[in-house]
């Protein structure tokens, strides 16, 4: 496989290492788009003035806040560049977490709970900060270390990290209501559809007549919810799900019927599009770097 593909795939936030840990302070004005990752992200949220966006749900955050940030979550990060946005970021790889789940414990589990119960942050009480504080310390220090077993360290507090993340989410309240959580039930019904129902017809028409809203008013109720085109979200999660079949080796052909494309010069040209790599090319990349 050449050079620009491999690059390619790089750009798209494969993770190769088991994780990556970063501690950022900056004060500037940050411009990002809406994006999504190919690996589970955690955001520990240290000082600034910063709205998440994720899926559609508008997360005010406060200082010790964590956001679980699942692999081909849509998000984007408001910040404010008055003051300095201060953040600790770690990517996970799934493979190495799996290599650590034992008797049916899945260290990955508070990602699918987030996905399932709708909610990406975990608003920690104030007994639960100097424990997750210390660890977090003590992970930074040993990745900054290169003494006798550094890297069994390393992951270890890793891993424990991963274990307190996972109880906090499962320890909390689901039914209490947080003010700084904001998002419009109608759009986050329409979301769950959409993403359930990503291999069949899915117009705006159709959407607009199953809930019952005016099929322009839904036009410019999803852009504000989403930052999105009702019709770029659905072809955005097709091409997310069908990237996700192309790397399991399915045929391009089943994998465009899967996806809910009409027809496959439509699947490639979007494929194309977003990935700069047709589905082959990018099996390719995929594979190269296992």
């Amino acid at each position: 496989m050449d050079y620009m593909a491999q690059n390619e795939m790089k750009k798209r936030g494969y993770l190769n290492e088991d994780f990556l840990f970063f501690k950022l302070k900056d004060q500037k004005k940050n411009e990002f788009e809406f994006h999504y990752h190919d690996f589970n992200k955690i955001i520990i949220f240290l000082s600034g003035e910063v709205t998440y966006i994720i899926e559609g749900k508008s997360y005010r955050l406060k200082p010790w806040d964590i956001l679980l940030v699942g692999r081909n979550d849509i998000h984007q990060p408001i910040i404010s560049p008055n003051v300095p946005y201060e953040r600790i970021i770690l990517w996970l790889n799934p493979n190495f977490l799996d290599a650590h789940n034992r008797n049916d414990c899945d260290l990955q589990n508070c990602f699918s709970l987030a996905t399932e119960r709708k909610m990406n942050m975990i608003r920690l009480n104030k007994t639960d900060i100097p424990s997750l504080k210390q660890t977090l310390d003590d992970l930074e220090e040993a990745i900054n270390d290169t003494s006798f077993g550094y890297e069994i360290l390393k992951n270890s507090l890793f891993i424990q990290l991963i274990v307190k993340i996972n109880r906090l989410f499962f320890g909390m309240d689901i039914k209490k209501k947080l003010e700084d959580i904001r998002y419009d039930p109608r759009i986050e019904k329409i979301l769950s559809y959409i993403n359930n129902n990503l291999d069949n017809t899915l117009s705006v028409d159709l959407i607009s007549e199953k809930f019952f809203l005016n099929k322009y008013y839904l036009m410019h109720l999803f852009k504000q919810e989403t930052g999105f085109t009702l019709y770029n979200y659905i072809q955005k999660k097709r091409v997310i799900k069908a990237s996700d079949c192309i790397k399991k080796g399915m045929p391009a052909g089943e994998v465009c019927s899967l996806c809910g494309f009409g027809d496959y010069s439509t699947f490639v040209r979007t494929f194309k599009k977003e990935f700069k790599l047709s589905p082959k090319q990018y099996y390719k990349a995929y594979i190269s770097t296992q």
